[in-house]
């Protein structure tokens, strides 16, 4: 809750982000953003070797079994390995700028800005670094805090960037709010009860390789899911130019930008508890469920609102002229929803240890990825890549699920079956309803359906918060309003 709690005030700045961007770029421009992002967060995922994830599960770990000196021990390693490793990603993206520029956008005229964006992915290493630790001591007020006041300060000196320069302001408000990221998050950092500890070479170099062996899973699937996106882009600028570039962003970013907080506290919390009990197949498996649950039913609602009301979301948040999104958006939240389905399963294998599973899965989704891309967009244009997306995940879904069935046995529970059976089927028909039915009719079935649901899942989530979770006068509105009977324990 409190990791979705900053979420929502990350997404009311990120409305606000995007919408002062679609007015002074336009849907060229927004493109423009989405593939400097796209680099940035390749090169990142490249020179970070997946360490921060890996420092995540070993602190997590250390701290589960309360061995704070290995705590101090991982916590000071991966400060000084991050250090090195984001100057090393920067003096090889400046390196290699003139030959990224010519692969991304097909001209060596944007090599200045992607020496530039180097800078990003110094701050971005060294405050993967930093959060590692917060994260892995489960100290979730702070990681919420830290996570909006990186996003309020990055808005605040991004926005003014590009109504400065335009285009050329890019990869500046890049930098500033990576800049702003690595400050707030040094700030929390320094709240962590850990003492200094002295290690020698040896001891330094033998944590560090520990880190780095279970870092390359990470770093292997990192590097395939924002390398396939990035293909996915340049592929789309390519073959249609920026604007359709552009549409695309604006339809990934909707998509994402509810189902995006959902995912983002299910990794903040869940990884570090799923590694504490990651011995125990069965507290595992029972762990995913509740986890699968709470997401299905908080997902669900904001899915079906989105691709019910695309075209009325798209000229809120961005304007008219990006109207072509509503086509591919829809596609997208089909496959988001499927993806919340999928993702909880998939901590599994980090939590396991299980690097080449990990590997393997992550290899299959973005070969299908990138293949279903490649087809679709030659034969369905910017459409085709939402549908790709789709694709994946229904591919994948299965998949994973079939790996962690055989590896600790896992099963979806008889409620996780039932309330995922009627959300997808839900939204199944609101997205049919929309390719059969004029548009007024297929929003008033997507109306109706999306408030069905929200009450349905609301009542699911009220039986599972303990009541004094909630506030008394909240729990009477409850109440009142019959979304939960006198008698419960609220």
């Amino acid at each position: 809750m409190l990791i979705g709690g900053a979420s929502v005030v990350n997404i009311g700045l990120g409305i606000v982000r995007v919408k002062a961007m679609a007015v002074m770029l336009g849907p060229a421009g927004v493109g423009l953003i989405g593939l400097y992002g796209s680099v940035a967060d390749l090169a990142q995922s490249i020179a970070g070797m997946g360490i921060n994830s890996s420092g995540v599960r070993q602190i997590a770990e250390s701290a589960g079994s309360g061995e704070m000196e290995r705590v101090a021990r991982t916590a000071t390693v991966l400060r000084r390995i991050a250090f090195v490793l984001g100057l090393v990603g920067t003096v090889l993206l400046v390196t290699f700028s003139k030959r990224v520029s010519l692969v991304t956008f097909g001209t060596d005229q944007h090599a200045h800005a992607v020496a530039l964006l180097s800078i990003a992915v110094f701050f971005a290493s060294i405050s993967g670094g930093q959060t590692a630790l917060v994260q892995g001591m489960r100290r979730i007020k702070d990681l919420a805090n830290m996570s909006m006041l990186g996003t309020l300060f990055g808005t605040a000196i991004g926005i003014p960037l590009i109504y400065c320069f335009r285009e050329d302001g890019v990869v500046p408000s890049l930098i500033g709010a990576a800049g702003m990221t690595i400050a707030a998050s040094w700030w929390y950092r320094r709240k962590v009860p850990v003492r200094p500890v002295s290690m020698s070479f040896r001891e330094m170099r033998a944590e560090a390789a520990t880190l780095l062996k279970l870092g390359f899973a990470f770093m292997t699937c990192g590097l395939l899911t924002l390398g396939s996106a990035y293909a996915i882009r340049t592929l789309i600028a390519n073959m249609s130019g920026l604007h359709s570039a552009g549409l695309y962003q604006s339809a990934w970013t909707l998509g994402g930008l509810y189902v995006g907080f959902i995912l983002q506290a299910m990794g903040t919390d869940f990884y570090p508890r799923l590694s504490a009990i990651a011995t125990d197949d069965s507290a595992c498996n029972r762990l995913v469920n509740e986890q699968a649950q709470i997401s299905l039913l908080m997902a669900g609602p904001g899915v079906m609102a989105t691709l019910t009301f695309a075209p009325i979301v798209i000229a809120l948040f961005y304007s008219g002229e990006f109207v072509a999104a509503v086509a591919p958006l829809r596609w997208i939240c089909l496959g988001l929803m499927l993806r919340v389905v999928a993702w909880p399963m998939g901590f599994i294998l980090l939590a396991k240890k299980a690097q080449t599973l990990f590997i393997l899965t992550e290899l299959a989704a973005a070969t299908v990825h990138v293949g279903l891309a490649w087809t679709c967009i030659h034969r369905f244009g910017l459409t085709g890549a939402g549908a790709a997306f789709f694709g994946l995940y229904a591919w994948h879904t299965s998949f994973i699920y079939f790996i962690v069935h055989r590896l600790t046995g896992f099963r979806w529970s008889a409620q996780n079956r039932q309330s995922g059976a009627l959300v997808l089927s839900l939204v199944w028909m609101v997205f049919c309803g929309f390719l059969v039915f004029p548009f007024w009719i297929a929003t008033t079935l997507g109306t109706i359906a999306t408030s069905l649901l929200g009450i349905y899942s609301l009542r699911r989530l009220l039986m599972l918060i303990p009541g004094d979770g909630i506030p008394k006068p909240i729990r009477r509105l409850v109440v009142a309003l019959r979304l939960a009977p006198a008698s419960a324990q609220l």
